[in-house]
């Protein structure tokens, strides 16, 4: 057992850290996700590279060896909504970094529209705007489960509370706009 205070890597590094597709393929998910740099990255890919390792050794098991382990590793793989409901074990296989990006509460935020870019949606977290529920969440790299993504809301005692908060207003003008502008270009695609 460590020492407390020090806390252990939670990631591993490419193992071909100077490939340039490499580099532009981390910094494409920088800037498409915001994120802060790129050991969030390193951290995810790692955690998923965790799953599909499991999902691997799993295959290769008996039938009668591998059912409980499986079912397992598929329920909290639908449970943190990595995969979807009717998903079996080759699926796992199958996820990619956009998968588990996509369910980090910094990227959720701006997705529902509760912040105008996904770098304001970092600084709400970090600054204790955002609740799940009635928790305030300050972890923008927070993995949203599927029961907690619909009660992602501004926190009760932030200011950003009231609908009458200018930021507010200015993310809903925001996201009128670009409703609007979908709804045009989707006409266009029809004509």
């Amino acid at each position: 057992m460590g020492d407390p205070k020090k806390q252990r890597k939670k990631y591993e590094t490419p193992r071909f850290p100077w490939r340039s597709d490499v580099l532009a393929t981390e910094l494409k998910f920088l800037g498409q996700y915001g994120l802060r740099n790129k050991r969030e990255l390193w951290r995810h890919e790692t955690m998923l590279s965790r799953f599909r390792g499991i999902a691997r050794s799993l295959i290769g098991k008996s039938q009668e060896d591998r059912k409980k382990m499986e079912d397992e590793l598929l329920i909290r793989l639908k449970k943190l909504g990595f995969l979807h409901e009717t998903a079996v074990l080759d699926d796992v296989l199958d996820l990619t970094v956009e998968d588990v990006l996509e369910r980090r509460l910094q990227t959720v935020v701006f997705r529902k529209g509760l912040a105008k870019t996904i770098y304001q949606s970092r600084q709400l977290i970090t600054h204790g705007h955002i609740a799940i529920g009635n928790r305030k969440v300050t972890v923008p790299g927070y993995i949203v489960t599927r029961e907690d993504e619909n009660q992602i809301t501004y926190f009760p005692q932030s200011h950003l509370a009231k609908p009458e908060h200018p930021l507010r207003q200015t993310i809903a003008v925001v996201a009128t706009t670009k409703t609007e502008s979908t709804e045009n270009s989707t006409e266009e695609e029809e004509e």
